[in-house]
């Protein structure tokens, strides 16, 4: 008998699918093959459309169908309704409640450093840099220059995992669905991301799977890793292990510069607005081979270069402080913070952020409330009040705004996005192509990091307690924008408040009544066909959704 695997995603994250593909001995694909395991279903790793998806659902329910292994995992509900074969209205819909900020009330401060990076499995890290640096703020405490490159470098490798594994086995997969056959493309998106078997999904898994083994050097395991503390970290790095981190790097570039841009990453820094791009991207066979190529070419024959706008308003906390070594102004980062409305940029400043419940399912207050003053308290049963998420709305000077790779670039004055959203607007292409070369930034600042460390030097300034007071963090993960925010009374947490990027770009509308970013970015997207609307799928995966890749289009009756 076949051993039939049937994975659903209905709570939480993708965390388990992210673990999965790190096995080594043996890899996921080995381990597949060696027990003949075979996948009726998987959100990333099949192809079925959703009227294929329900047949297969229902033949299991029926038990026509032997199941022998499920597993649970991830959610999203988006609801949208269709008028003349167009999105004209959405709700994105949080289904889960998960208690994090209740949870760490009455707990010792340095809890939150074991507790929070379990709020997602794949942006661990980015947790436990804002729970570490809020507890720094309260403490008043300057970690040392090794401690910060330490936290950066951990950050930056799970950055460049997510992104790869993100574009290449979530994304890039939509490219194989029927209704893109009589497409130019068909035929080698099947070759490159047929589930488990394409080439460029074994590439990515292989490559993917070794770069986070510098936050295993670094934190002695990934996920849910707990090595930052107060001060700094609870550990240090040998000579030797700068080496192995080096190299693990430089094959990680290889790769990249190889499979990923078709380029040097030299040559892409020189690709500064549209008209750059189009001219790289005839200039060379290996440009158009590369993921990159490949993805602008498949995004501009669908006409994914025209859809998921949204609001054109962008969030960046920024991330990644430069050392004192680095020589530039403090508080200089390598991907800057900022606030972008239209084509206005201003300086981020963590007082505008406001969080608004009148349509989340949580107890009601008037207007947004700033983190600090935040409330948690969910309702049991608030459809009847027009709640309808267990995700509140983020919102900066009480706007709804985008956070991602591409808020990152723009932000950071990056010319060529800027001119692609200027020249074209903003759009499912923009979104993904961002995520495709974040990398171009961050690899060769992680070079310059690992020769910069010094093991002799310290990695910890010592704090022996933690003060009564408050404190935040705020940094940039795998999807945006994170903070935590937490106030500390008689020893003890008496409050804690976590903004994810999720919350910002899947949030529901806030007390005007105004859509979230991705309820926004899928009106006037094609429903061709209403039990296959991969489009609708596309632009929500676009904004990498924290439930990974799960869309429930759910039909009115």
């Amino acid at each position: 008998m076949k051993t039939n695997l049937f994975w659903l995603q209905c709570g939480g994250c993708g965390g388990d699918t992210m673990s999965l593909l790190n096995a080594s001995s043996p890899t996921f694909i080995e381990a597949v093959r060696g027990l003949g395991l075979n996948i009726l279903w998987h959100p990333s790793f099949s192809a079925l459309t959703s009227r294929a998806y329900r047949h297969q659902l229902d033949r299991l329910v029926a038990g026509s169908e032997h199941l022998t292994v499920l597993c649970v995992e991830g959610d999203l509900e988006l609801m949208i309704e269709v008028s003349d074969g167009i999105v004209v209205d959405a709700w994105s819909c949080g289904t889960m409640y998960r208690d994090f900020e209740n949870m760490l009330k009455g707990r010792a401060p340095r809890d939150s450093l074991v507790l929070t990076p379990r709020v997602c499995g794949i942006s661990g890290t980015a947790h436990l840099i804002a729970a570490a640096e809020a507890p720094d703020m309260v403490c008043g405490v300057t970690i040392p220059d090794n401690a910060l490159l330490f936290r950066n470098l951990a950050s930056m490798a799970e950055l460049l995992q997510s992104d790869m594994r993100h574009g290449l086995l979530m994304f890039m997969p939509d490219f194989t669905n029927q209704c893109y056959e009589q497409t130019t493309f068909y035929q080698e998106a099947v070759e490159r991301y047929r589930p488990l078997s394409g080439s460029s999904t074994i590439d990515a898994i292989k490559h993917t799977r070794r770069i986070i083994e510098i936050v295993a050097i670094i934190g002695g395991q990934w996920p849910n890793s707990s090595y930052m503390v107060p001060g700094g970290v609870a550990g240090t790095m040998s000579r030797d292990d700068l080496i192995n981190c080096r190299y693990v790097l430089s094959c990680f570039r290889d790769w990249y510069e190889t499979s990923v841009l078709g380029c040097s990453i030299k040559r892409w820094q020189a690709v500064t607005c549209s008209k750059d791009l189009a001219l790289w991207y005839q200039e060379a066979a290996t440009h158009r081979a590369g993921e990159v190529g490949f993805l602008l070419r498949c995004c501009r024959e669908s006409g994914l270069d025209r859809l998921g706008g949204g609001h054109h308003r962008f969030i960046s906390y920024g991330q990644f402080n430069y050392s004192a070594g680095d020589g530039l102004p403090p508080g200089a980062k390598v991907l800057a913070s900022g606030f972008c409305d239209g084509e206005l940029f201003e300086p981020f400043n963590q007082e505008n952020i406001t969080e608004h419940v009148t349509h989340s399912r949580f107890r009601d207050y008037l207007g947004g409330l700033y983190p600090f003053n935040g409330e948690t308290v969910p309702l049991s049963d608030a459809a009847d009040q027009g709640k309808y998420s267990l995700t509140k709305a983020p919102r900066y000077r009480d706007k709804p705004a985008e956070t991602g790779p591409l808020a990152e670039m723009l932000c950071s004055g990056v010319a060529l996005f800027r001119d692609l959203v200027k020249t074209d607007g903003v759009s499912v292409m923009t979104r993904q192509l961002a995520r495709l070369v974040r990398g171009v930034i961050l690899i060769p600042v992680m070079e310059q990091w690992l020769a910069a460390i010094d093991p002799d030097e310290p990695f910890y300034t010592p704090v022996k307690t933690i003060p009564d007071g408050r404190g935040y963090g705020v940094t940039v993960g795998c999807r945006g924008s994170f903070g935590h925010w937490v106030t500390i009374e008689n020893e003890m947490i008496s409050r804690y408040q976590i903004i994810t990027p999720t919350a910002w770009n899947g949030s529901p509308r806030d007390t005007n009544h105004v859509r979230g970013p991705w309820e926004e970015a899928v009106i006037g997207t094609p429903v061709d066909d209403p039990d296959n609307p991969v489009q609708v799928a596309q632009v929500i995966r676009s904004f990498d959704a924290c439930q990974v890749c799960s869309v429930h289009c759910i039909q009115k009756s």
